[in-house]
């Protein structure tokens, strides 16, 4: 009886793990398989990567930035010719460390020849080796070279985009690296506390300061009745109760002023005070804008920014998101893309990164349209935006971006922030386009601890639009 029981007990057993095993095989089947099989360390997609010569990433200019060299018969070497100046946007490749960016991105293209009967039986007969599709970026190197080198040896990321297509002209991210040493630098990138291999410009969260105060500025216009015309006191400081408060940079006070001028000297008592008015409106209008949603684009990962919603019992916190402050964060991009919205009479389009896709003979295989994201505001909101942030640039705390000529408009921001519950030096942040008329460029610049004023990011952005306009 004993036995009878005991062999029961472990066919149960084994019935159960049976069952265990089939349910972990029905998982992996239905929910990893296919991530397994597109994982970057799939032995089995090296193989067949190495059977085609990978395709070329080129720059809007046809210039090529990288491209693969045949070694021998089953091996080639990819040439990052953009070195550090492309290497968070293009990524790298490699058999030990994986794929990353653009080449991700494009992994199927890039290492997949597709042709016609035609032309497969032509490159049996000619003896040509295979190669895979080639990809035109949005990229313009000259404009990419500039932003590197105008951030210098400080920490931080720039964006150029053409507000009117999505078009990425420019993407820069520092401190870099160069994707060709990787192997022989790789344990030094990891132990960097400034993490080179980060893509600041897309997955850098910041808080965005004053600059978030065109988002308020959009939301009091869309949500205010006769906003512009009420004239506001400012005393230097908004007091919530004794012991929590906001004030002006320095204590400036501004006395009676109108918005336009309180948005120029970027008063953060009157748009603390804002806040305390819109409360829901101003999160609504943070959402239009993308704020904790995802930017959709094919070409990039783009970081979720974030705003809070605060509750009408939390006047501190209203007013310290309304300046882009308490827990707002955002990444350079999203800060673009406000500044591009602006531009572009309010219609937000898709950033992107490639614009065609070329076969193995560099014609045309496929064209990459821009597309339509949402609207963040009307054309009559747009274009007193656009008017407010020109008098910045005229007028107030982004003078230091002004060049005769260039008709740029733009938002100053300057960044408070705490690392291990220390007070560290601020960012400096800078948003805008040009011409003021017909914008085509839309500018973010973040100089990370770039300090108290927010001339140094200013000051860049305005350099980066005159070398693209001129």
């Amino acid at each position: 009886m004993d036995l009878k029981n005991n062999i029961k007990k472990v066919l149960i057993i084994y019935l159960l793990l049976f069952l265990m095993l089939f349910s972990y095989i029905g998982y992996f089947e239905v929910f990893k398989a296919k991530e397994a099989v597109e994982s970057s360390f799939n032995s089995r997609l090296w193989v067949k990567r190495a059977e085609v010569l990978r395709g070329t990433i080129y720059d809007r200019n046809m210039t090529p930035i990288s491209i693969s060299k045949k070694i021998n018969d089953t091996k080639a070497v990819r040439d990052y010719r953009g070195t550090q100046y492309t290497a968070q946007v293009l990524g790298y490749i490699d058999e030990k460390y994986g794929i990353t960016g653009l080449e991700k991105k494009y992994d199927n293209v890039l290492s997949e020849e597709q042709l016609d009967v035609k032309e497969t039986i032509t490159n049996l007969v000619e003896g040509k080796n295979k190669k895979g599709h080639s990809i035109v970026t949005t990229l313009d190197m000259n404009l990419q070279k500039k932003c590197y080198d105008l951030i210098g040896d400080n920490k931080g990321a720039a964006i150029c985009i053409n507000p009117k297509t999505g078009e990425i002209l420019a993407m820069v991210s520092k401190p870099s690296f160069d994707p060709n040493s990787l192997r022989k630098d790789w344990k030094s990138l990891l132990e960097n506390e400034d993490s080179p291999l980060l893509n600041r410009a897309t997955n850098g969260l910041y808080p965005p300061g004053s600059t978030f105060k065109t988002v308020t500025l959009v939301s009091a216009l869309t949500n205010i009745s006769n906003v512009e015309n009420q004239t506001f006191k400012d005393s230097g400081k908004l007091k919530f109760n004794e012991k929590e408060w906001i004030e002006n940079y320095n204590g400036a006070a501004f006395g009676s002023i109108k918005l336009n001028k309180a948005f120029y000297k970027s008063s953060n008592v009157v748009f603390g005070g804002l806040g305390l008015t819109l409360k829901d409106q101003l999160y609504a209008t943070s959402e239009s804008f993308y704020f904790n949603k995802t930017i959709t684009s094919n070409d990039i990962d783009i970081k979720k920014s974030q705003f809070p919603k605060a509750k009408a019992a939390e006047p501190g916190n209203l007013a310290q998101s309304a300046i882009g402050q308490g827990t707002v964060l955002a990444t350079p991009m999203e800060m673009a893309i406000i500044a591009a919205a602006v531009a572009n009479d309010g219609v937000i389009m898709e950033p992107y990164l490639v614009s065609k896709i070329l076969k193995s003979d560099n014609s045309l295989y496929k064209n990459i349209t821009s597309q339509q994201l949402g609207t963040a505001m009307t054309k009559d909101i747009s274009d007193k935006v656009k008017k407010y942030m020109r008098e910045v640039v005229l007028y107030g705390t982004g003078r230091s971006a002004n060049i005769k000529g260039l008709d740029i408009c733009g938002k100053t921001g300057t960044a408070d922030f705490k690392k291990n519950g220390k007070d560290m030096p601020p960012h400096s942040w800078f948003i805008g386009f040009a011409p003021y008329n017909n914008p085509n460029i839309a500018v973010a610049v973040i100089i990370e601890e770039g300090g108290r004023n927010s001339e140094k990011a200013a000051s860049i952005a305005s350099k980066i639009i005159n070398s693209y306009e001129r």
